[in-house]
């Protein structure tokens, strides 16, 4: 207790001041790892190279001086105390829980893609960001770095599935209970499922919709009782973290955050998931997280292919 109160006390500073020999000196002992100071942009920068799993790209081996690094900058706020960005490479087994670790202890999350084609195994690029107190958001960094030794001391070889059975070939997706949580008319085709809600969005001046690709969507395959539910965030900047703690919580896996557009507004942010389960637990879990958007679930609906 003394020394985390004493570890707070070091990295409190004024705003808008420089990031301070005592502050860099906490966030090296929090985080386990010694970083470096750049004056110029008064940013403390701490790297984790991985080296633990071996990587190839286009069957070449890569090093991580080839960009296979987790970093993390701390820096001054501006509204609060601190800031830090970064990003973690990530193997797929080990995005979803890191990314729980993020959210769970005050980091956001704003980017998650990746880096190379034709890697093995493959390699996933998670992007933070936060804004508080310097030992929160070292602490943060911490346990995303700790989530991250805890997976591989588990399984040192990254997995290559999801956990869970495998889904049946043929669907027979019954659409009324789907259609009953979503509060809305889906699409069947094939036995089975697809809903979507189209979003608004100003391009170059204009307001576009779903067919110009404004769409949060889910489709769902196999039976009611073992199902797999894949789909689309349209987000606001200011809904994503809602929804992704929202999915997370649900035990929905996310398999991507980036965007589909430039000059929008407002600007979305598109999120792409995954997940297994029963349809209903899977709608229930997807219109908990339509719930969080500003949106109704019941408004702008279509049929559009994605």
């Amino acid at each position: 207790m003394i020394r985390s109160a004493v570890i707070t006390l070091l990295l409190s500073m004024p705003a808008f001041g420089t990031f301070p020999d005592a502050a860099r000196s906490a966030v090296d002992q929090i985080t386990g790892i010694k970083g470096s100071y750049v004056d110029s942009e008064d940013v403390y920068r701490i790297s984790f190279p991985r080296s633990d799993v071996k990587v190839t790209v286009d069957r070449s081996a890569v090093q991580s001086f080839m960009g296979l690094t987790s970093w993390a900058a701390f820096t001054t706020g501006t509204l609060k105390e601190a800031m830090v960005t970064g990003e973690f490479l990530l193997f797929e087994d080990e995005v979803n829980p890191v990314m729980s670790a993020a959210l769970d202890n005050g980091l956001e999350v704003t980017a998650l893609h990746n880096h190379f084609l034709f890697d093995n195994p493959r390699a996933m690029f998670l992007h933070i960001t936060g804004e508080g107190k310097g030992a929160d958001l070292a602490r943060g960094v911490r346990k995303c770095l700790d989530k991250v030794k805890e997976i591989r001391a588990a399984a040192p070889v990254p997995a290559t599935q999801f956990a869970g059975g495998d889904i049946p070939d043929t669907s027979r997706i019954a659409a009324q209970p789907i259609d009953k949580i979503l509060g809305m008319k889906g699409q069947s085709v094939n036995g089975m499922y697809k809903a979507t809600v189209e979003r608004h969005v100003r391009l170059y001046g204009r307001e576009v919709g779903g067919q110009m690709g404004a769409n949060t969507w889910a489709a769902f395959a196999g039976t009611d009782d073992n199902a797999l539910v894949d789909g689309e965030f349209a987000v606001t900047t200011a809904e994503l973290q809602t929804v992704l703690k929202t999915l997370r919580a649900a035990g929905i896996q996310i398999v991507a955050i980036h965007n589909h557009m430039t000059h929008e507004e407002p600007q979305f942010v598109f999120l792409h998931y995954w997940g297994k389960g029963s349809t209903v637990k899977l709608a229930r879990s997807v219109r908990a997280a339509m719930d969080k958007q500003a949106i109704s679930p019941g408004t702008h609906i279509g049929h559009q292919a994605h």
